[in-house]
């Protein structure tokens, strides 16, 4: 029995389900804002990618609901429907393993709404969506929620954006007078606690950064590539280096549909994803990565977000991260599960420093490769006059024995 969670509060059930799931040591976050829920309190949680916070508000959550109420008492709101889907995978998988008498539901737009009709039918307790739907499905009267004592918005940043204030706004008026709210992200600014405020009240305010940040199971590189250049860059990347599932991160919605186009040209199985693109494509591009039917998966930043698919080996940065934690985001997407990593980052010679100082700050080591008779080398700097030659060119063995030499 795993009592390292007992200690924070949770029940033995629960315990016994994590250990299932092989989960054992609670990381940060979950140490620090467990118990907090479960004494009621409003959270804010702020901490890096892959740090274990979607259990960090589920576990709490899931011990907190009265089963012996058949009404909504927890909602979970998330900005993409990938990531509702993921929260209500990793929340049906805890009920399970601790054998709870808890129903959860799923409540997205785009899916059939008769179906989660016939699903609120079986009085589900838990409910994890998208705010659109979650209130449609209030004004057609099947989705009473003035019981919910509980409300998480996750990907907070994104929830209190321009675009789904409103809807969060709509949804909690919908709710009970008491609410427990609590926050959770990556990034937290302090626009978007400002905006939270009016869902809060006193709230404990948790907030981790540093070098836990980076995942060490991840190698980081960078290639140099005019803007020109760098899909096929990227095609180079898929058809030498063995990439078996990788994600392709671009900055603009516009360029996905036509790096996938280019890469198709020449043969790569790749597919788009981006957060305008319909419903049924965005959930074959997703199945066919992953299942390996794809090999590279273009996306954005805004549809990548939430993702959680296993075995991606490679990263790469076909356009520059706006910062340093969009860099930790995307790189966050492999070396997951105890596995090895790969980020590569293909930068233009002016992206180079920018680049550069993302490394120093998050206190990573950026190895500079190229492509040398189709293999990916690691470029090497002769000490004297900084003259560039990769290890497996034929000039590199006679710089080494100049150097010896000298020595």
């Amino acid at each position: 029995m795993n009592d390292k969670f007992q200690k924070l509060g949770l029940s033995a059930d629960i315990s016994v389900a994590l250990g299932k799931m092989e989960i054992v040591e609670p990381t940060d976050i979950q140490s620090k804002v467990i118990g907090e829920i479960l004494a009621g309190k409003d959270v804010v949680a702020q901490s890096a990618t892959g740090t274990g916070k979607t259990l960090a508000y589920l576990l709490p959550i899931l011990q907190k609901i009265d089963t012996n109420k058949r009404e909504v008492q927890a909602v979970v709101l998330a900005p993409t429907q990938e990531l509702a889907m993921q929260i209500f995978r990793q929340a049906e998988l805890v009920i399970k393993n601790a054998d709870l008498k808890i129903g959860a539901a799923s409540l997205i737009g785009g899916a059939n709404i008769t179906r989660q009709i016939d699903k609120l039918k079986t009085k589900p307790q838990i409910i994890i969506g998208s705010s659109g739907r979650i209130i449609e499905l209030n004004k057609k009267g099947k989705l009473p929620l003035k019981a919910t004592t509980m409300l998480v918005l996750d990907e907070v940043d994104r929830m209190m954006d321009d675009q789904n204030l409103a809807g969060v706004k709509s949804v909690f008026k919908l709710l009970g007078t008491a609410v427990q709210t609590m926050i959770f992200s990556a990034t937290i600014s302090n626009k978007t606690i400002g905006r939270a405020d009016l869902f809060m009240s006193e709230p404990v305010v948790v907030k981790l950064t540093g070098s836990a940040q980076v995942k060490p199971d991840i190698s980081h590189s960078y290639i140099k590539a005019d803007f020109r250049e760098k899909t096929d860059m990227v095609r180079k990347l898929a058809q030498n280096i063995g990439i078996n599932r990788g994600i392709v991160f671009v900055n603009k919605t516009d360029d996905v549909k036509i790096v996938v186009s280019k890469l198709q040209y020449h043969k790569v199985k790749v597919a788009g994803l981006y957060s305008g693109a319909d419903k049924m494509d965005r959930k074959k591009a997703l199945e066919d990565f992953a299942k390996g039917k794809i090999q590279l998966l273009v996306a954005t930043d805004v549809a990548a977000r939430g993702l959680d698919i296993v075995d991606v080996d490679y990263v790469i940065n076909h356009d520059m991260p706006e910062d340093t934690m969009v860099y930790v985001h995307r790189t966050g997407r492999t070396g997951r599960a105890g596995k090895n990593g790969h980020a590569i980052s293909i930068v233009a010679s002016k992206e180079v420093i920018k680049l550069t100082e993302y490394g120093k700050s998050l206190k990573i080591k950026l190895i500079p490769k190229e492509f040398s008779h189709d293999k990916l080398v690691e470029v090497v700097k002769k000490k004297n006059n900084n003259q560039i030659v990769s290890k497996n060119s034929k000039s590199f063995d006679k710089i080494k024995k100049e150097e010896k030499n000298k020595k």
